[in-house]
């Protein structure tokens, strides 16, 4: 159906409005919205205006954000006050958010007072808040109705909220008091009234709570929709579940971008240009590159040892690939269990002791497989025999390795608790960070050992 509509809508002949209608007939306002990203302003512009008006605003709220920009700059003043009038109020205030100054003044302008009022009140809240991506399209009851009541209330202002499917009991001042849904209406008596078969003092967010909060009451409660309270628990709003998915998605891709060492950008890969990539990523690899030359001077102070045993080069990049490595796992697999709240502050010990129970059995697994490398494939298969010399190096580098591998896991799980201690994000203690520092580590453990056991060699 998408491939039709968008055949239709960028041949050169102009499609007629009944073609048009036919073809967006039974389609989801989301495939509707996709097929703009394919057509230039002319044709995106046309496209909009056949939109029937019931969903005109939600296939609006969907395309992408230079799309909207296209349409919003070329449409009348009359065509703007009626889309951004019809926007659910987050989706208004996202589109404010989107747009260049002398956009958004222009559609204040357009807008009635009603939605600039709603915009207002959005904007106001803190960026990342429950506030900030909240909606005001809800059905609010009292606890006197009649449920035979309450329908007719759904059914009259219905079209006009984003969610019917729960709705939200307040008192003469606007305090939350209580929720009910539609199935327990649909069970209830006709009579029957809403205090006594709504869920009393339910789960709330506040205005100023973080994003990250409100989703993960959605994931924990599964919730549709979550009502939002002001400080003195009047209800302001409510958040609905396709808003808390791309809060969701946002902060997975900020955290993917800070553990692989990039700066987050909101714009899509393909939208995002050369320079602004280069921009995102060169502090860091700058960052990374300076604390790169801790390793090139820890080889340079043991330069004399290197070159009076030569073969200990040969077991560096064994040793550091393992340590980075080791540390990035742990790191990983801690970011994640604090991102879904797994792992709180004071599980700090907890999660230091087990990683270093796992380490250990790890390390000793991979220095005894190197170990019997080392004396069987270097010693017996290649020199014929096992040099004294040999035996130590063996010796040196398995130990190296079971150290090392307990150093860059405890570092990994450490250095992201401790940066959430801090009140930083987890994800900025990233794992070339981690892998850099366990790097350093295994260099230094390496020639410690090597000083003790080589040293009527050096």
């Amino acid at each position: 159906m998408k491939d039709n509509l968008l055949e239709i809508v960028t041949r050169e002949e102009l499609a007629k409005p009944a073609e048009f209608l036919s073809a967006i007939d039974g389609m989801d306002e989301v495939d509707i919205a996709d097929v703009f990203e394919n057509l230039d302003t002319t044709r995106a512009v046309r496209f909009f205006r056949l939109l029937p008006k019931s969903i005109a605003g939600e296939v609006f709220a969907y395309i992408v954000k230079e799309k909207k920009q296209e349409i919003i700059q070329t449409i009348s003043d009359a065509e703007q006050a009626a889309l951004i009038n019809d926007l659910f109020a987050d989706d208004a205030a996202d589109l404010i958010e989107e747009m260049p100054a002398n956009v958004v003044t222009k559609l204040l302008k357009n807008a009635n007072a009603e939605t600039r009022q709603n915009i207002n009140s959005l904007l106001k809240y803190p960026e990342d808040s429950a506030g900030s991506i909240m909606t005001m399209e809800y059905v609010r009851l009292k606890e006197d109705q009649q449920v035979s009541d309450v329908f007719d209330i759904i059914r009259e202002h219905g079209v006009d909220k984003e969610t019917i499917y729960t709705c939200y009991v307040v008192d003469n001042k606007k305090t939350l008091i209580g929720v009910v849904s539609v199935k327990d209406l649909l069970l209830a008596s006709p009579k029957a009234k809403i205090k006594d078969i709504m869920t009393e003092n339910p789960h709330r967010a506040h205005t100023i709570d973080p994003q990250g909060e409100v989703a993960e009451m959605f994931r924990k409660y599964g919730y549709l929709s979550l009502p939002v309270t002001d400080s003195e628990e009047k209800l302001i709003g409510i958040v609905t579940v396709d808003d808390v998915l791309q809060v969701i998605e946002e902060e997975h891709t900020e955290d993917i971008s800070k553990m692989a060492a990039v700066k987050p950008s909101d714009a899509p890969y393909m939208k995002t240009s050369v320079i602004r990539h280069s921009r995102n990523r060169i502090v860091w690899l700058f960052f990374l590159m300076v604390s790169a030359m801790l390793t090139g001077g820890g080889l340079s102070i043991f330069e004399d040892r290197l070159l009076a045993i030569p073969i200990l080069i040969a077991f560096i990049p064994l040793l550091m690939d393992t340590a980075g490595n080791a540390g990035a796992q742990t790191s990983a697999l801690v970011i994640r269990g604090m991102a879904l709240g797994e792992i709180k502050n004071r599980d700090l010990f907890k999660v230091w002791w087990k990683e270093i129970r796992v380490a250990s059995i790890c390390g000793i697994l991979l220095g005894a497989v190197n170990l019997a490398r080392i004396l069987l494939f270097d010693g017996l298969i290649i020199k014929g025999n096992v040099s004294g010399q040999l035996a130590l190096v063996s010796l040196v580098v398995t130990m190296t390795l079971c150290c090392t591998v307990i150093i860059a896991k405890s570092v990994g799980c450490l250095l992201p608790v401790f940066a959430k201690k801090c009140k930083m994000d987890p994800a900025v203690m990233s794992a070339p960070l981690i892998t850099t520092i366990a790097d350093v580590l295994a260099l230094l453990v390496y020639f410690g050992f090597a000083a003790i056991f080589l040293q009527q060699w050096l």
